[in-house]
């Protein structure tokens, strides 16, 4: 028996409504793999690399300031944080932390944001501390959780730099290997 075309325009209609329905469907998924799929950062498997001066302690005056270097070949943040973490070191009073400025949503470059207004406002993120920021897909890690993605499409933490003092000098010693980027 051959299809009419009265009888394919009257299921037109499910080209549409299937296309909308598995949209919606991957929409839903996709969220849903952002909003609850968040790794947390556990116990540090450091992979040695040959120790960099990272800066001396006079060079981070007060809580949340930082030092950008390289360890590894990898971009990396130093920042004093206000209150010791399981990952931080503590030298003569402040609370040292470093991380891969990697991001490991697509591998952009994270920064410190400190206006929580201006993060609120950019990022639609709001919280009462400064934060790693990342500006090409607006994906947030927080220090204070031991670099744990806390917003945005980023799944993983970033990965944390071991850091040992010497006198008066922070070095970096060794680096989480980075996970694979999530897409």
């Amino acid at each position: 028996m051959p299809v009419t075309r009265r009888a394919l325009l009257e299921k037109w209609w499910v080209l549409p409504v299937a296309a909308t329905v598995g949209t919606f469907g991957w929409l839903g998924l996709r969220a849903t793999r952002i909003l609850t799929g968040k790794g947390k950062p556990g116990a540090p498997a450091f992979q040695a690399v040959p120790a960099v001066r990272v800066a001396a302690l006079s060079a981070l005056p007060g809580a949340w300031s930082s030092v950008n270097f390289r360890a590894g070949g990898r971009e990396c943040v130093l920042l004093r944080l206000p209150s010791p973490t399981e990952d931080t070191v503590t030298v003569g009073g402040a609370h040292l932390a470093a991380f891969s400025r990697v991001c490991t949503h697509l591998g952009c470059a994270v920064n410190v944001m400190r206006d929580t207004e201006a993060l609120a406002f950019s990022f639609n993120y709001r919280t009462d501390h400064p934060v790693l920021g990342c500006p090409c897909h607006f994906s947030v890690f927080d220090a204070l959780e031991r670099g744990q993605a806390v917003f945005g499409q980023a799944l993983a933490p970033l990965p944390r730099v071991r850091l040992e003092a010497r006198g008066s000098a922070v070095y970096a010693t060794g680096l989480e290997p980075a996970p694979p980027l999530s897409s």
